[in-house]
This record gives structure tokens, C-alpha cells and sequence, in this order.
């Protein structure tokens, strides 16, 4: 909608510009990570990061959560009201502005999650594009993540002396576009043919470390249910649940009820669950529908590359290469997938 400068020097002008009216998270180094985290001024965070240990999803759906309060003998729950503080996340990578817009679609389908979608309203993404690939582990230009499309209010790209501000949403807009320090300098189009061969530049420094591209990847995994593979995998799997832990796509949870000590009523509560854990596919009378770490390792990988393709049409993998970075046990996705598109490929001859 907009593409101004802001000259790099401004930087702690335009994050105390936002910490008027908002709380302002980002990623800040943490010993050898980083986490996002609220700061107070600019010089606490850090722009150039490796993917942070947990995702930004923490802001939409936190790993804890009270969803409503009950009395023994009604017949309904009283809903617990979202309360948000108005938020800027600040530098969120592209590949986790693809998550987020992953996860809204699954939380804005019937029955609608409210409190997602309240903090959703209540949030505003600033994103940060990555020139550069994150480390050896990240796969976002195979899967399309790498440049930034939708989802975002407002996007900051290193233009070397200077940043290109592309202003996304009418809320970016609100927000941005009477910032006095932004430099607008060139003629609006100008700007951003020099974003486009700065992106075009940027290409050449990110290598295609999966061997079936985009196109090809759901075709692999049709053809792959049956593959020894998983079998090796589960044999390393330790079901320590890490991997699903810190993906910025998956959602599952699990719901308990928590009863007062007076035993006249309660909480209802939501708590991030994973698929890996031998208790999750469990069942009334003690069947176990994934008993095997290697169907739980199965399960994982067609999350991301063959159910959501069929069910929404997108891949729910976004390459930002945390599930290979926390595995305990060295499982790693680009071999897993590789090892994967070899079998198919020698299939087809």
C-alpha cells in the first residue's frame, strides 16, 4: 500500500514511537538463542536471529490459558474475557508470518476460536525480511516462505545504509504513515523496483537444500505412507514431544478442568499438547491408535506436507527449521524429506 525509508539511525525513535500506545515484543539474544520478548527500547533487540526457540504463535495461543469458569450442578460454562494489550511484534520472520496465517486459518474455521481471534484483532505484526538463510537447517525457499506475501501490517527489508518500509494494512497504515521520521525521498514506485532487485540479489544466497520442490512435495508424500523410513525414525524418536513444541504450525491442546479446593465449582483450561507423546492418541479402555513412535513420526511429517494440502490446500511446513534444531535425538526434517523424494524418484524409473 505504502513504501517509505527509514533511515537506520531512527530506528530507536520509530520503536519508542510505538511504545506510546503499545507493548512492543521482539526478538532479544538470550545466551546462544533468542526469544521474543517484550523490550523497552531498541537497542534490546536483536534484527539478524536465527528462528527464536518458541514461534510468535506464544502471542495468539499461549502455551497455558483459562477459557472459562464453571459451577458444579449448571448446565454452562462462563467464558473467561480476553484481555490483550495492544501489541507490536517487531521482526517477525516471513517464515512465522506464514505460520501465523496458517493458524488463523484453522482458528477462524466453524466453531471459530474467540480467543484467538481476539488476540488476533489486538496484535499488530511488524516483519523483518531475512536476506540471507538463517543457518544450515532452514528449507523457507523451498517452501515459498523466504519473501514476504500476506499476513503482515508492515514489513522492514535492509537496504543497506537505509530500510524500505512496505506498509501492508489499513491498520499499518493507521498506525505508520504519519510517523515524521519516515523518508519517503523517491517516487513511491521507485522504491519499490529497488526492493524487487534487492529480493531478485537475494536469491542467489539461498540454496535449495530439499530435492523435490515445492510442487513436487505432496506427490512424495502420497506415495510414502508405506515407507521403511518411518520405521528408522521411530527407533531414533525419543518422544520428548520437542519438536512439536517449538513448531510455529501446530496447535493441538489439550483441555482440563482444575476443581477449588470448596468443590463448588472450577476452571476449564487449555494447554499446548503434542502428537509425539505415546498418551495423546490414547482412548477410553486403554487402545492406543499410535502406539508406535514411528506411526507418531508418520503423523507428524503428513501434518505438515499431505493433510492440510488436502483440507486447506497449503503446506503447513514453513521451513523455518526448528524441529531439526531442538530434536534431541538428531531427526532431521531436509534428511527425512530427501531420504523420502530419493524413494519416490526411484520408484518412478
Amino acid at each position: 500500500m505504502r513504501y517509505l525509508y527509514l533511515e537506520k539511525k531512527d530506528m530507536p525513535e520509530f520503536v519508542a514511537y510505538l511504545k506510546k500506545n503499545h507493548r512492543v515484543a521482539a526478538p532479544v539474544k538470550k545466551e546462544n538463542q533468542f526469544v521474543f520478548a517484550p523490550i523497552e527500547e531498541a537497542s534490546e533487540m536483536s534484527l539478524e536471529y536465527i528462528p527464536t526457540i518458541l514461534p510468535p504463535k506464544k502471542y495468539f495461543l499461549p502455551q497455558y490459558e483459562t477459557l472459562g469458569s464453571f459451577k458444579m450442578g449448571a448446565t454452562s460454562m462462563s467464558q473467561t474475557a480476553v484481555e490483550v494489550e495492544p501489541t507490536v511484534l517487531f521482526g517477525v520472520h516471513t517464515c512465522d508470518i506464514e505460520a501465523l496465517s496458517c493458524l488463523d486459518i484453522v482458528f477462524n474455521e466453524e466453531p471459530a476460536d474467540p480467543y484467538f481471534i481476539r488476540r488476533k484483532k489486538s496484535i499488530f505484526i511488524i516483519g523483518y525480511e531475512c536476506m540471507r538463510p538463517c543457518d544450515e537447517y532452514a528449507t523457507c525457499i523451498t517452501m515459498d516462505t523466504h519473501n514476504p506475501k500476506a499476513g503482515y501490517d508492515a514489513m522492514i527489508t535492509d537496504a543497506g545504509n537505509r530500510y524500505i518500509l512496505h506498509i501492508n494494512s489499513i491498520a499499518g497504515l493507521d498506525l505508520l504513515a504519519r510517523a515524521p521520521f519516515f523518508k519517503k525521498g523517491r517516487d513511491e514506485a521507485e522504491i519499490k523496483a529497488e526492493l524487487l532487485k534487492l529480493r531478485e540479489e537475494k536469491k542467489k544466497r539461498f540454496e535449495v537444500s530439499l530435492k523435490a520442490g515445492y510442487r513436487e512435495l505432496n506427490k512424495v508424500f502420497k506415495k510414502s505412507y508405506s515407507s521403511k523410513l518411518w520405521e528408522e525414525l521411530g527407533k531414533r524418536c525419543l518422544s520428548c514431544g520437542n519438536c512439536t513444541a517449538v513448531c510455529p504450525t501446530c496447535y493441538c491442546f489439550d483441555i482440563y478442568d482444575e476443581v477449588k479446593l470448596d468443590m463448588a465449582g472450577g476452571d476449564r483450561n487449555r494447554m499446548w499438547d503434542s502428537c509425539q507423546l505415546e498418551e495423546f492418541a490414547m482412548v477410553s479402555g486403554g487402545e492406543n491408535f499410535r502406539k508406535d513412535r514411528s506411526s507418531r513420526q508418520r503423523h507428524r511429517y503428513y501434518r505438515k506436507f499431505d493433510y492440510p494440502v488436502k483440507k486447506y490446500n497449503k503446506f503447513f511446513c514453513v521451513g523455518c527449521g526448528r524441529c531439526t534444531r531442538t530434536c534431541m535425538a538428531k531427526i532431521s526434517l531436509v534428511e527425512t524429506v530427501n531420504e523420502l523424494t530419493k524413494e519416490y524418484k526411484n520408484d518412478k524409473k
